[in-house]
């Protein structure tokens, strides 16, 4: 049978979007990790968002933040509430310039195509939700 889509050859599916802003990796970060930023790509959080720590949104996802490293990335689980599987998360910025900054979402370890079709117009709602929202900040090159 024919590999689908995303699908890996150890981790199940995946899926993964980027996209350039117009903003300093400093900024961006700084930008992603201020409480207005984690509401729009993880959620309103219950509880303290911390390194080796378990967290849960009002929105029902639950995860385990593995690595955090300040202005480069951060590596978690994530698991929506009806979801039996517990799939992995990294967010990444990445810059060459002052002045623009690659936003990458990737999650690994879905069950199925399925899974990946969900997530994959999750991401796209979130990246698009995040450059409106620098848009609104008055950066207007995005």
């Amino acid at each position: 049978m024919a590999k689908q889509v995303g699908q890996t050859k150890d981790v199940g599916f995946q899926f993964g979007i980027r996209r350039t802003l117009p903003l300093s990796s400093e900024l961006m970060w700084d930008f992603l990790f201020s409480h207005s930023g984690l509401i729009i790509w993880l959620g309103d959080l219950e509880t303290e968002f911390e390194l080796q720590k378990e967290f849960r949104t009002k929105n029902g996802i639950n995860g385990f933040i593995r690595v955090f490293k300040p202005y480069s990335h951060i590596r978690l689980s994530w698991q929506k509430k009806e979801w039996k599987n517990i799939s992995t998360v990294q967010v990444r910025v990445i810059s060459k310039t002052n002045d623009k900054t690659v936003v990458s979402f990737h999650q690994e370890k879905l069950l199925d195509f399925d899974q990946r079709t969900e997530v994959k117009a999750y991401w796209n709602k979130i990246m698009e939700n995040i450059t409106e929202e620098i848009k609104k900040q008055g950066v207007d090159k995005v």
